[in-house]
């Protein structure tokens, strides 16, 4: 039966009864290609048309089903060229109520006085009447009813896949698998954790005869994906960890002084992540630490020594950074922290060609250059290092995980250090980083004082545009933001071109003004911040690429067209370009949302500077898809549960993840056959290569 299942669930969509090729288009379009993929396409929401109501105890927005008859044929009134309205009237033995549809030129032919349906919809009371607003309905004939009188589950869908049609091919593939499906959670998980049978739950997902049904249904499916997810994460890491011996670093006992001779105290906070670092990289098993710290929180100094351990260790180190200026700039303040300790520093980016990089890349090679500080180059093939024993990523989410192995490989099983300054929940840091074990810096240097920050609507844009001024005149520089490179029409949103051209020619006409875009080629934007560090430019307009990075300490002034459009974590990463220097700093969001939660995310902003704080507001309010999309760590996508609001269902599947490891830990035993299968499956791009066998 096993081999059976296994080759239904695989089969095309096209298996299915209502899908013809035209049809299973529309469906790719979803991401479904197979039956399994059918059955795995989850409701977003349900509609529980159980509610009958009769006609006089209906209220004002209620959302109810009601069953009535026909009383009379279908009326249409047109108030303008591009709006047609049909009426029709329905009663029951307490009532009449009208049901109104807009522009549905088929409604005309589908009802006759006299015939008996059910109604399902949202009721507005209008001039003393009841109506219902585009309401679906099901004519009542012999036998069993589909769409009325019970949960109804709405599907996400696309264009020309109503939701009838979904309902109809989930159902099909429900059927085909119906009591088939195998159960891949041991006993002992599915009895400790009160779990239900994987076929009852892939049933009552779809089609629940209860809210109790549905209650179990999800939890049993958001459990065996998160479960399924932690274990494969912890696969990795063990794999990782044993079959790779790391390097077991020496203590260094220069370290001390060299920390008590740094230009500025480090916070208890640095400290305590540097202890956590040194711990692991004198093991002898290869280091894999995320450092997590808010903008301005210090994590590179963290990177410089441990990169000076690396060095005093007898080894070379590298820090890989996104952006060519950016790789300048921390090559400038590393080398000067590293000055008079005997520790060669390099700068290898893409733009060095010639004569000049080949001599670099031979120093790097024969080991006479300690520390490279690059930007992607640093991966290229012709880059060869003598003894690699550190590896540092920065925003570490600009690089692929392919680009990270990359760099590894190129020593002899590396410690690797990846830092982020997009602050993300530990809960969620868990899940998007499980192979990486997590150090947070949450403490700010001394000194450092909070960028003062408004929301404002467009009413406001001559007394900005005044302090703009005033703020340039006292020599600072601005920042100006915006979502999009260029105009668009289905967007209402400033372009960055469109701004810069306005700001430029008539706002700020006597001023210097640069634009800076992801479009640009790498050398032009490089050129245009280089103007902007050096004082050149006054206004820099800018879309996100400046969200990475580079400190301008006399920047003073962040102002962020369209705020509504952005993430709460990333509008608090652009705001940390400023608030870098002496003097206050300013940040003002332009927000043009109308929406409830639009004003709750500007308040957000306006009233904490806590980033961790903010990030979860963030995934609270947006959910994790939004917030920080699994895609781009090649993690397979969740397709039930929600990492928000799952928190505890995650803590249970860790728990039961960590147990089957630490009692089984290839998953050899029969009881795990069925999980390890799944692992394999779901985690094969990530596992490349690294085996549970």
């Amino acid at each position: 039966m096993e081999e059976n299942i296994d080759g239904i669930l695989k089969k095309p969509v096209q298996f299915l009864k209502g899908v013809g090729e035209a049809r299973a288009k529309l469906f790719q379009k979803l991401g479904i290609f197979t039956v399994e993929d059918v059955l795995t396409h989850f409701p977003r929401e349900y509609e529980d048309r159980r509610r009958l109501k009769k006609a006089a105890e209906m209220q004002d927005n209620d959302t109810c089903a009601f069953e009535g008859v026909v009383r009379s044929k279908v009326e249409v009134t047109k108030p303008r060229k591009d709006l047609s309205i049909y009426k029709l009237s329905i009663g029951d033995d307490t009532g009449i109520i009208t049901a109104v549809w807009f522009n549905q030129h088929y409604i005309k032919n589908v009802f006759a006085p006299g015939e008996r349906y059910v109604f399902y919809g949202r009721i507005s009371k209008r001039f003393n009447r009841l109506e219902m607003q585009n309401p679906v309905y099901e004519k009542i004939e012999e036998g069993e009813m589909k769409d009325a009188c019970r949960i109804v589950p709405i599907y996400p869908s696309t264009h020309q896949l109503s939701q009838n049609i979904l309902r109809s091919v989930i159902g099909s593939a429900v059927k085909a698998v119906e009591g088939s499906l195998e159960e891949i959670l041991p006993q002992w998980i599915r009895s400790r954790y009160k779990l239900s049978g994987v076929n009852y739950s892939l049933r009552n997902i779809h089609f629940p005869q209860s809210e109790e049904d549905f209650k179990k249904a999800r939890f049993r499916l958001a459990f065996e994906e998160l479960l399924l997810l932690q274990l494969g994460l912890l696969s990795i890491k063990r794999a990782s960890e044993e079959t790779k011996s790391g390097i077991c670093f020496k203590t260094v006992d220069e370290m001390a002084a060299f920390m008590d001779n740094l230009p500025f105290q480090l916070t208890d906070a640095q400290r305590k992540v540097f202890a956590e670092i040194e711990r692991d990289m004198e093991k002898p098993v290869v280091m894999n630490r995320l450092v997590q710290g808010d903008v301005g929180s210090g994590k590179t100094v963290v990177a410089v020594l441990a990169l000076y351990k690396a060095v005093k260790s007898g080894f070379q180190g590298t820090l890989m950074v996104p952006t060519e200026i950016l790789a300048e700039q921390h090559f400038s303040s590393i080398s000067r922290l590293l000055e008079g300790s005997g520790i060669k520093t390099a700068l290898l980016t893409g733009s060095r060609t010639g004569r000049q990089k080949d001599l670099l890349l031979e120093e790097i090679s024969e080991g006479r250059i300690d520390i490279v500080i690059g930007t992607h180059a640093l991966v290229q093939e012709k880059v060869k290092f003598k003894n690699l024993g550190l590896v540092v990523t920065d925003e570490q989410h600009r690089f692929g995980v392919r680009q990270r192995a990359a760099l590894s490989r190129k020593g002899d099983s590396p410690d690797v250090l990846v830092m982020t300054a997009t602050p993300i929940p530990r809960t969620l840091a868990l899940i998007l980083y499980g192979d990486l074990d997590i150090s947070v810096i949450d403490q700010l240097p001394p000194g450092r004082k909070p960028v003062m920050t408004y929301a404002v609507d467009e009413s406001m844009r001559d007394r900005v545009n005044g302090f703009v001024r005033k703020k340039v005149s006292e020599g600072r520089q601005v920042y100006i933001v915006c979502p999009l490179v260029e105009e668009s029409d289905t967007v209402e949103a400033k372009s960055a071109m469109e701004l810069a051209d306005r700001i430029a020619g008539q706002d700020f006409k006597d001023l210097k003004v640069g634009l800076i875009h992801g479009k640009m080629k790498s050398r032009d934007k490089d050129e245009i911040m280089k103007s902007f560090v050096e004082g050149r430019i006054s206004i820099l307009v800018s879309t996100t690429v400046i969200e990475v990075g580079v400190d301008v300490p006399n920047a003073t002034l962040m102002i962020i067209e369209n705020a509504e459009r952005f993430g709460l974590a990333q509008l608090h990463q652009l705001r940390g370009r400023v608030g870098r220097g002496e003097h206050q700093s300013y940040c003002i969001l332009y927000n043009q949302g109308k929406t409830r939660i639009s004003r709750e995310r500007m308040k957000i902003m306006e009233k904490t500077g806590d980033g961790f704080l903010i990030a979860e507001k963030d995934l609270e309010l947006r959910g994790p898809g939004e917030f920080f999309g699994t895609r781009q760590h090649g993690l397979p996508d969740l397709k039930i549960a929600n990492l928000y609001k799952d928190l505890d269902i995650l803590k249970m599947a860790q728990e039961a993840a960590l147990e089957l490891i630490k009692n089984d830990r290839f998953l050899k035993k029969e009881e795990n056959a069925g999980l390890k299968k799944r692992i394999a499956e779901k985690f094969r791009e990530k596992i490349n290569g690294l085996s549970l066998n």
